[in-house]
């Protein structure tokens, strides 16, 4: 059985060369944009993309499940850390 090549990922808000990434709520924004409104008219974040915090740093946490439910969206998330230069660690989303 061949591994897949994708996995979970935490995107940090820090440039490759150490700048802090701008704006402040890029996180929030970036989230912002795989979430949904429900019933109550009220803005939820998907359980794949969640902004968060890691050593200080804001950070978009992102579930390789995701994948599997719509890769564009991972691919996505995926270009902009690239595009946008910044630190991206592997992560193990609790069960």
């Amino acid at each position: 059985m061949t591994k897949s090549k994708h996995e979970s990922f935490v995107i940090i808000g820090v440039t490759e060369d150490g700048h802090k990434f701008r704006p402040s709520d890029w996180a929030e924004r970036l989230c912002g944009t795989m979430s949904v409104f429900g019933a109550e008219r009220r803005m939820a974040y998907s359980p794949y993309v969640q902004p968060g915090d890691m050593e200080g740093h804001k950070c978009v946490f992102v579930d390789i499940r995701i994948h599997d439910i719509e890769s564009r969206a991972y691919h996505f998330l995926e270009n902009f850390a690239r595009d946008n230069k910044l630190k991206v660690l592997p992560w193990s989303p609790s069960p």
